[in-house]
C-alpha cells in the first residue's frame, strides 16, 4: 500500500521534528541532547510520554504545559510539521510512492536509499541551523560539522557504489572551498561586520551539498531573498538600515531551493531573461 508507507514515513517526520525540537532548546541552554529526559523549559518538570507525542499533545494540552500550565510555543509543533513534510517529500523524491524497498547492494534502489538518508540528515541540520540563527543570531558549530560529516560519508558511500565519478566528488569539494572562500573574504573585509564565522562554515556544507554550480545558484538565491525580505522590515519599520539580519536562514532556503528544484529554477530564471530582453 504505497499511501500507507508515505504516511508512516511522515509519522517518522513528526517523530524526528520533535526530536529537533529538543536539539534546538538544548543547543541554547547548552545541555546534552543525547541524555537526559525531554523537560518543560519553563518549570523544569520531566515529561511524561503522553507529554511528547507530536502534535497532538500540544493540541490536547491546548498549547500549555501539564504542570506549570504556562505557554508552549508554537514554534515546536510548526517545527514537526515542517519536518514531517520535508522527509515525506525527500521519501517520494527518492523513493516513489512504493510498498516495499529491496536493500541490495547491486539494486539501483539501494544507492536510492543512501541519497535518502543523505538529505534527510542534511535537511534535518538545515532545520536546525534556520531556527537557532533566526532566534540568536548564530549558526551551531555542532550542526555544521554534523552536516559536513553526513554530506562526507554518504557522497564516498555512493562513490563506491558507482553512483558518483571522481569529477563529481572535485566538483563537490571545490565548490565547499568556493563557500568557504566566498564568505571568508567578506568577513576579512568587514572585520566581521557582515556576517559571521557560522556563515562561512555553513557556505563549506552548500559546496558538499550542491557542487559546481549550484552553490552560486543558491548564494543568488539567498542574497535576493535576503535584499527583498531586508527591504520589506526596513518599509514596514521593524529594522533599520544598520540592523542586523540573520543571513543563515536564507542560505538554508537558498541550498534547499536549488537542491531539490535547482533545474526548474535556473531555467525559469533564464527564460524570464530571455523574454524580459526579447
Amino acid at each position: 500500500m504505497p499511501f500507507l508507507t508515505v504516511f508512516l514515513v511522515f509519522i517518522f517526520g513528526l517523530v524526528i521534528g520533535s526530536f529537533l525540537n529538543v536539539v534546538i532548546w538544548r543547543l541554547e541552554t547548552d545541555e546534552s541532547f543525547v541524555t537526559g529526559r525531554s523537560h518543560c523549559p519553563k518549570c523544569r518538570k520531566d515529561l511524561g510520554a503522553w507529554d511528547l507525542i507530536p502534535i497532538l499533545s500540544y493540541l490536547f494540552l491546548r498549547g500549555k504545559c501539564r504542570y506549570c500550565r504556562k505557554k508552549i510555543s508554537w514554534e515546536y509543533p510548526l517545527i514537526e510539521i515542517t519536518t514531517s513534510l520535508l522527509f515525506s517529500f525527500i521519501w517520494i523524491r527518492h523513493i516513489g510512492f512504493v510498498g516495499q524497498v529491496e536493500f541490495s547492494i547491486f539494486n539501483f534502489q539501494f544507492s536510492n536509499m543512501i541519497l535518502l538518508i543523505r538529505d534527510w540528515l542534511l535537511v534535518s541540520s538545515m532545520i536546525v541551523i534556520f531556527v537557532f540563527d533566526l532566534k540568536h543570531y548564530l549558526i551551531s558549530d555542532r550542526v555544521v560539522y554534523f552536516a559536513i560529516g553526513a554530506l562526507a560519508i554518504f557522497d564516498l558511500a555512493l562513490f563506491f557504489l558507482g553512483q558518483l565519478a571522481i569529477a563529481d566528488l572535485i566538483s563537490l569539494l571545490l565548490a565547499g572551498v568556493f563557500g568557504i572562500l566566498f564568505f571568508l573574504i567578506q568577513f576579512v573585509v568587514s572585520r566581521g561586520k557582515w556576517i559571521g564565522e557560522g556563515d562561512i562554515k555553513l557556505g563549506f556544507v552548500m559546496g558538499l551539498a550542491l557542487g559546481w554550480p549550484g552553490i552560486l545558484w543558491a548564494l543568488f538565491l539567498a542574497y535576493f531573498l535576503g535584499a527583498i525580505v531586508g527591504g520589506i522590515l526596513m518599509i514596514i519599520g521593524w529594522k533599520k538600515i544598520k540592523s542586523a539580519i540573520p543571513f543563515g536562514p536564507f542560505l538554508v532556503i537558498g541550498t534547499l531551493a536549488i537542491l531539490f528544484y535547482g533545474e526548474i529554477l535556473i531555467n525559469w530564471y533564464w527564460q524570464s531573461l530571455s523574454r524580459l530582453f526579447s
